[in-house]
C-alpha cells in the first residue's frame, strides 16, 4: 500500500478519506480534516470492513484512515484492505487495542501508522501531516529499480511475417522461465490475437482504457488485465469493427508508465501503422524488435522503418528478426537482405508449419509448446538478448553488412528487365 507513485498521476483519487467506528472518534477528526483542506464529508461512519466495501469499486484516495476497532482480526482484514487499495495510499489505522506486536505487525504489512483511541486532535493532525508529507515527497530515483524494466516493441514489416507470435512467445517465456512479472499490451484493437494465442477472453480493459484514458492507474491495471499465469497479464481487445480507434494515444502512454510501476518486463505489439498514429509510443521503449520475411515487400519497409527508428526514436537498440525462413526458397538471400537494409539479421527463425499448428491446436505460445523445436530454441536466444540489452549491453547487429550486387534496395534491380535493345531496321 505504500508501494512508489508518482503524485500528481491522472485519475478520480481524493486527497483524504477515512471510515470510523464511533462518532467520538469523528468528532475529533473532522475539524483537524477541516483544517488540512479536506472536505469533511470524506470521514465516513464505519470501520476497516466498510473501507474494503468501498474501495472495492472506487479509486483510493492519496491517505486513507480505517479504524480496526470492530475487526476480529485486524490482519487479515489489513491483507483485505491491500487487495482493493492501489499502490502509493498512504494508510493509517486506528484501534484500541494497546498491543505492541500488533503494532509492529501492522507496519510490516504496509501501514504507515497506528493511532490508538481515545483520539486527541493533537496527535490525529501530527499522523495527517506527516501521511502528506510521505505522500508529496519526492521519491528516490533507484537506477537499479529503473533498470529492472525492460520495454520490447515487437513491429512487423508485413502483415501475417509473426510478430504476434513472437510477442506472446516471449512474453510467456519472461514470466514462465525467468519469474518476471511480465505485461503483454497487444495493440492491434480490433485484429489482435495476443488473448487468442492464450486461449483467454480479451475483456474489456484496453477498450475501457481508450475511451477514459483518466481512468488508468494502478488500480485500473490490477483489475482491467487479464491474467495468463501467475507473472504475465495481458490488455488486448477485439473491439467491433464499427467502432474507429477515436484517440489521441494518450491512453497508451499513460498504460506504458503504469506498466513501469507495476511490472519488470513490457512485451508490447505495435501494428506498424500505430508508428504512424502515435510516435510517442516508442519514448520509453529500449528495444525494438523487427520482424520480417525475406521478400522484396519485407526488405523495403524494413529499409522504411529502420530510418524512421533512427529519426524518432534513436535511443532504441533495434534487433531485425527474419520469420519464418525456409532454407533455398527465401525470395531474397539473407546476404543480399543484410546488404539491402544495411544492418545484419540478428536472429533467424526457421519455418515450422507443425509446430505453429501444435501450438494453436493446444492453445499455447509457440514457445511453450514447442520448447523442443530449432524454432522454440531461438526465440529463447531473442529473450537472453532483450535481457542483454536490460543490463546495459549493446546489441551487436548493427554493423554494416558487406556490399552485395543489390547495395542498398533497387526494387527495379528485383524486377525483369525488358529488353530495351532498338529493333533492327527494316530492310
Amino acid at each position: 500500500m505504500n508501494a512508489p507513485w508518482k503524485p500528481g498521476t491522472p485519475g478520480n483519487r481524493d486527497a483524504f478519506n477515512a471510515f470510523i467506528c464511533d462518532e467520538a472518534a469523528l468528532d475529533v477528526l473532522r475539524p483537524v480534516v477541516i483544517e488540512m483542506g479536506w472536505q469533511p464529508e470524506k470521514c465516513n461512519k464505519g470501520g476497516l470492513r466498510n473501507a474494503v466495501q468501498s474501495l472495492s469499486i472506487t479509486a483510493s484516495p492519496n491517505i486513507l484512515m480505517v479504524d480496526l476497532s470492530e475487526s476480529g482480526d485486524p490482519l487479515s482484514d489489513i491483507n483485505a484492505l491491500a487487495e482493493v487499495c492501489e499502490p502509493g495510499t498512504v494508510v493509517i489505522a486506528v484501534g484500541q487495542v494497546n498491543d505492541v506486536r500488533l503494532y509492529r505487525d501492522l507496519i510490516a504489512s504496509g501501514i504507515h501508522d497506528y493511532l490508538l483511541k481515545p483520539l486527541s486532535p493533537g496527535q490525529v493532525r501530527d499522523a495527517l501531516s506527516n501521511a502528506q508529507a510521505v505522500f508529496t515527497a519526492p521519491k528516490q530515483h533507484d537506477p537499479a529499480a529503473a533498470k529492472r524494466h525492460i520495454s520490447t516493441a515487437v513491429i512487423g514489416t508485413r502483415g501475417g511475417v509473426g510478430a504476434s507470435t513472437l510477442a506472446t512467445s516471449l512474453a510467456w517465456l519472461f514470466s514462465a522461465d525467468e519469474k518476471m512479472p511480465t505485461a503483454l499490451l497487444d495493440l492491434d484493437v480490433h485484429f489482435g490475437t495476443g488473448a487468442l494465442a492464450l486461449d483467454l477472453e480479451p475483456g474489456r480493459g484496453l477498450t475501457d482504457a481508450i475511451e477514459n484514458p483518466g481512468r488508468i492507474d494502478g488500480l485500473f491495471i490490477e483489475r482491467a488485465m487479464i491474467r495468463a499465469n501467475d507473472h504475465l497479464a495481458i490488455l488486448s481487445a477485439e473491439a467491433p469493427m464499427n467502432s474507429p480507434l477515436m484517440t489521441d494515444g494518450a491512453a497508451f502512454v499513460q498504460l506504458e508508465e503504469e506498466f513501469r510501476q507495476a511490472f519488470e518486463m513490457t512485451i508490447i505489439d505495435l501494428p506498424r501503422n500505430m508508428l504512424i498514429n502515435f510516435p510517442h509510443l516508442l519514448a520509453d521503449v529500449n528495444v525494438v524488435l523487427l520482424t520480417t520475411e525475406m521478400t522484396l515487400a519485407g526488405a523495403r519497409d524494413a529499409i522504411r522503418i529502420l530510418s524512421w527508428l533512427k529519426t524518432n526514436a534513436a535511443h532504441i537498440q533495434p534487433i531485425v528478426i527474419a520469420n519464418k525462413v525456409q532454407g533455398g526458397v527465401a525470395e531474397i538471400s539473407k546476404a543480399d537482405f543484410e546488404a539491402s537494409i544495411e544492418r545484419k539479421i540478428g536472429f533467424t527463425i526457421p519455418y515450422d508449419i507443425k509446430a505453429a499448428t501444435n501450438a494453436a491446436k493446444l492453445g499455447q505460445t509457440f514457445a511453450d509448446a514447442n520448447r523442443s523445436s530449432k524454432a522454440g530454441s531461438v526465440i529463447r536466444d531473442v529473450a537472453k538478448a532483450i535481457r542483454g540489452v536490460g543490463e546495459g549491453e549493446v546489441v551487436d547487429d548493427g554493423v554494416k553488412a558487406k556490399s552485395s550486387l543489390l547495395g542498398k534496395l533497387d526494387l527495379k534491380a528485383l524486377l525483369p528487365k525488358k529488353d530495351k535493345t532498338p529493333a533492327p531496321a527494316q530492310a
